[in-house]
């Protein structure tokens, strides 16, 4: 104690450990209801959420901060297929930048990776791989390109194949690059999803390409379902949009993988 029997302020580690406790109570809290909490000033908080977030342990919000929140379901196609259409457009033309003429490229079921269909159609010799029923009937005009579609059980709601049998056919293949989309990702876990039919598939795209690609909106980023698929390290390139916070950012390339910020 300090001499009039206070208790002395607490150094930055045993700070930050009582604003995890307090989120793992809370789930998420004001800036202003921690400088309260902790008795500290706006710009000290600030500063210890950006530490703990280049960590990965929160994330922040307009005006505060958040724990990480699981999810125990996803969107259907349709529900997905209207929500944030200019960053799903952004990271589509992002993400398409790294396809060259002649690749063998797989798409992962997702509507920003469908978004990703008019650019590669206008390549001439593209081989294009997907387990997602709605990129293959976008790109069956598309002469010059080869398609193939792995099969499996259908999995209605996403319009796309899971499983174990479209994960067979994926290890059968050879692919330049595997572009992986997912519901839920973070630091601590990478990405994740709620279902497990789903895993196997992404797991095998994965495996089989030399190069390994995940495009996913930043409004997905902190949070986290039952199954893992793969560590963010596992990605040589990671597509997101701008609105990404810079504490994330840095945390993700500290991890060694390219991140691209798209901007819609």
């Amino acid at each position: 104690m300090t001499s009039d029997g206070e208790q002395p302020p607490l150094i930055p580690d045993q700070r930050r450990e009582q604003l995890l406790k307090h989120l793992r109570r809370d789930g998420v809290l004001s800036v202003q209801q921690i400088t309260r909490l902790l008795g500290v000033s706006h710009m000290t908080v600030r500063r210890d959420i950006a530490e703990l977030e280049r960590g990965g342990l929160v994330f922040s919000v307009p005006g505060g901060v958040r724990i990480a929140s699981t999810i125990s379901t996803e969107p259907g196609f349709l529900d997905k297929s209207e929500v944030e259409q200019p960053q799903k457009r952004a990271m589509a033309a992002e993400a398409a930048r790294l396809v060259q003429d002649g690749m063998t490229v797989y798409l992962d079921a997702g509507t920003t990776l469908l978004a990703m269909a008019p650019a590669l159609a206008r390549l001439p010799h593209l081989t294009v791989v997907t387990n997602d029923f709605t990129t293959i009937g976008r790109l069956m005009d598309a002469e010059n390109l080869e398609l193939v579609h792995v099969g499996g059980r259908v999995d209605v709601s996403n319009r796309s194949s899971v499983g174990r049998l479209a994960a067979d056919t994926l290890r059968q293949l050879a692919l330049d690059i595997a572009f992986i989309s997912t519901s839920s990702w973070d630091l601590l876990r990478g990405t994740t999803t709620p279902s497990e039919p789903k895993v196997d598939v992404k797991q095998a795209a994965m495996a089989s390409a030399a190069h390994s690609v995940l495009v996913a909106g930043s409004s997905k980023y902190g949070t986290f379902g039952r199954y893992r698929v793969a560590p963010l390290t596992a990605f040589d390139t990671i597509v997101t949009d701008t609105d990404l916070t810079d504490a994330a950012a840095e945390g993700i390339r500290a991890g060694g993988s390219s991140l691209v910020l798209a901007r819609p």
